[in-house]
């Protein structure tokens, strides 16, 4: 980007005379405009977008791991669930997400997010609110089945609006945002759950697991109306900024070699920015590295089992005792997203490092029996795949920067797709039959991240190599 002051422009001119009060401006996608006005634009985007998708996601991922929480406290006994059903019921759910991620956000990238998102919203916060009238083992199957189709839109969707109004120097942080979102996202589960599972029990006659989807349903569906009113849509087109805002925030990101596509623009069509997508080498390295952090992540669905089998055996306090690793979790992403902005040429290593770290505990897990020093572990494990997820994202979005919109899209949603592709086999590293030792899972998950380290020094080297 090139800053230029009414003074430097008064010297190419011969002017001696300079008044006190210039003030610097800056020269991009054809337009003038001051850094005044460009801060106070990003921090209005950061008004509209931060706060509500950030209440988005957490409510999301409370709708999807809510499960977790209802199993330990009383939904497996009722439903007569054995632990591979339950596998199998967290499995079903990532069937329909993976499939549906691509064609949700292509659908997307060509509509209005402020309408497209908090629709899909409302309609999976019904049918949170239905898993509270489950009967049956088949029941619970068919409902997470729609769930997932339907939550498949949301997250590939804000990773491209983010993509979309954030400079790649500004990125990491809003993704450290938007992740915190799933974090705190567990530690609130966690005292919700054993609010509402201990405090409501039998109250209208009705367990205490069945009233956790009744609640969280209906928060989800009350954000999802007021969240149509707030959420922006893409820079060319979004209502909620004056036609200068929508200038200025299309030109500095032209400035830094992002391709934003004006409303009336030749749009690419949904089969070649498929095919587009899928022939990129950067598709597949973002691929394979964020299968193994999501894939390792799966350790989230069975936190309250494993802690409840670290010996803290009430139900309850099962609950609570996963808010620290959720806090811990919490500040080293975002710390590690507040400094990653200031070296983003090094994501990429950061990454590396935080993989590394998660590994050594993960193996260090599987030596000790130590139900204190496990459950500390544990803690230290999940912070490095918390921030490792924040920052794999941002390093993603700002590498497919370059890409038509609509490619950018489909690589971004195949990212998520495949990477939430690793639950699948993820539900089934910690069976019931492996407690409380979870050998076979610890051990999967060490192999999972030493291969992710490699993946992200490659993907380092390559991107500063073709400076993508």
């Amino acid at each position: 980007m090139t800053y230029a002051t009414q003074a430097e422009h008064k010297a190419d001119l011969g002017v001696d005379e300079v008044e006190s009060n210039e003030v610097e401006q800056v020269r991009a996608g054809g337009i003038t405009f001051t850094k005044e006005e460009e801060e106070k634009l990003v921090r209005k985007i950061d008004l509209f977008l931060l706060p509500t998708i950030w209440l988005m996601y957490l409510l999301s991922y409370m709708d999807r791991t809510n499960i977790g929480n209802a199993k330990i406290a009383g939904m497996a006994h009722d439903l007569e669930l054995s632990s591979s059903q339950y596998s199998v019921a967290l499995v079903v759910f990532f069937v329909g997400y993976v499939i549906f991620e691509a064609p949700s956000n292509m659908i997307l990238v060509r509509s209005r997010p402020s309408r497209y998102l908090p629709a899909i919203m409302a309609v999976w916060g019904c049918l949170t609110c239905a898993m509270a009238a489950i009967k049956t083992y088949h029941h619970l199957i068919i409902l997470r089945i729609f769930v997932g189709i339907l939550e498949a839109g949301f997250a590939p969707g804000i990773l491209l609006i983010i993509s979309s109004w954030y400079k790649r120097t500004e990125q990491s942080k809003r993704f450290a945002v938007f992740i915190s979102a799933a974090i705190l996202s567990g530690a609130f589960g966690g005292l919700l759950a054993g609010a509402i599972t201990g405090g409501l029990e039998g109250a209208h006659g009705l367990r205490g697991w069945r009233w956790l989807f009744i609640v969280e349903g209906v928060a989800t569906i009350g954000w999802a109306g007021i969240s149509g009113f707030i959420l922006l849509d893409f820079p060319a087109t979004s209502t909620r900024l004056t036609e200068r805002e929508r200038a200025i925030a299309i030109a500095r990101l032209l400035d830094e070699g992002v391709t934003v596509r004006s409303e009336d623009g030749p749009k690419t069509s949904k089969a070649k920015s498929f095919w587009l997508a899928l022939k990129d080498w950067r598709t597949w390295g973002f691929i394979l590295g964020y299968m193994v952090i999501v894939g390792s992540s799966t350790l989230s669905y069975f936190y309250p089992t494993l802690v409840h089998n670290l010996g803290y055996t009430s139900t309850v306090q099962a609950q609570y005792m996963t808010v620290p690793i959720y806090a811990v979790a919490f500040v080293c992403t975002a710390v590690t997203g507040y400094f990653a902005d200031r070296i983003p040429t090094w994501r990429g290593v950061v990454i590396s490092s935080w993989l590394t770290f998660s590994m050594i505990t993960s193996i260090v897990v599987c030596l000790i029996r130590n139900f204190t020093a496990r459950y500390a572990l544990l803690v230290l494990m999940a912070a490095g795949l918390w921030a490792s997820n924040a920052l794999s994202l941002s390093f993603a979005s700002s590498t497919f920067g370059s890409m038509e919109p609509e490619v950018r899209a489909v690589a971004l949603a195949l990212v998520n797709a495949m990477g939430n592709l690793a639950q699948i086999y993820g539900a089934y590293l910690f069976p019931s039959s492996d407690s409380p030792q979870y050998t076979m899972g610890f051990g999967v998950i060490s192999g999972l991240l030493g291969f992710g380290v490699i993946v992200y020094i490659v993907m380092h080297i390559l991107v500063r190599k073709g400076k993508a």
